[in-house]
């Protein structure tokens, strides 16, 4: 809690203690008496979703202002791909192949947080899922640059703890998917997708929508692996059927390594989002 309060006001952290401290009666042991913001079963009621929304917006918000934080390179790409030294535990063949990207990404972290770093880890600071793979390779390399990064992470049934090279006041956690999506977003500078599953597709094709739609600026928006990505998307087929237009193909660009990605997003001119849409 902050300590420059200017409310003269009793504030509600010295309420929750001193009622924790309430002699031991039948009245203060029923549910009705707890402090509605300090009873986690009220909380989890169906009815206050919209007030947990909002805590999940409100929380690493709050922090990341805090730290004065005003831009991000978002990480996306698979938990499954093994560092290279690991490769030998991959599922696939292919899966095994992929682990170039591990150190890609890796490379790539460090390149940025180097330049984050001349801005006190407050400018183009990366930012992944918190997860193992190319999320831990993101946060990893942004720790050999001895700089910061964040991690966003989500419970899952089978979740496992964040990875360790998340810098731990950064590091946080969520019930909502789409309020962790608005957090990956609301600071990009730029948006970066390794090779993945299900998780990375969702990432991919729903920032894309939001440019494609110009529901949000233009930024370099760099996927990692021509061979990859042009093997499980059709991309020319999308624009053959008229389902999405030629110029949408422009919102993204192939790139293999780490520098070449980093020299992109350095070159980039700022574009305004989109007034319309081409092809409709």
């Amino acid at each position: 809690m902050r300590e420059d309060r200017l409310s003269p006001f009793r504030d509600a952290q010295t309420d929750r203690s001193t009622a924790s401290e309430v002699p031991d009666t039948p009245q203060t042991r029923s549910p009705a008496y707890r402090l509605a913001f300090a009873d986690d079963d009220f909380l989890c009621r169906d009815e206050l979703r919209p007030v947990r929304l909002q805590l999940e917006l409100l929380k690493p918000e709050m922090i990341m202002t805090e730290r004065e934080i005003t831009s991000t390179i978002v990480m996306f790409g698979g938990a499954r791909i093994p560092e290279p030294s690991q490769k030998h535990t991959a599922r696939t063949e292919t899966l095994a192949n992929l682990s170039e990207y591990y150190d890609e990404a890796r490379e790539f972290a460090r390149l940025m947080t180097e330049k984050s770093n001349q801005t006190g880890c407050r400018e183009n600071v990366i930012v992944t899922g918190g997860g193992p793979g190319v999320m831990e390779a993101g946060n990893r390399g942004a720790q050999d640059a001895g700089g910061c990064s964040i991690g966003l992470n989500i419970v899952l049934p089978h979740e496992q703890a964040p990875n360790l090279f998340v810098t731990p006041e950064l590091s946080f956690n969520f019930h909502y998917f789409a309020i962790r999506k608005m957090h990956f977003l609301m600071r990009a500078r730029a948006i970066t997708i390794f090779p993945g599953g299900f998780g990375t597709m969702d990432e991919l094709f729903e920032s894309l929508t939001l440019i494609q739609t110009g529901r949000m600026d233009r930024v370099p928006f760099l996927l990692f692996g021509r061979e990859f990505w042009e093997k499980v998307i059709n991309w020319e087929a999308l624009a053959d059927a008229g389902t999405i237009s030629d110029e949408d193909l422009d919102l993204f660009r192939f790139v293999d390594t780490a520098q070449e990605a980093v020299d992109i997003i350095e070159n980039w001119e700022p574009a305004p989002p989109r007034d319309e849409i081409p092809g409709r």
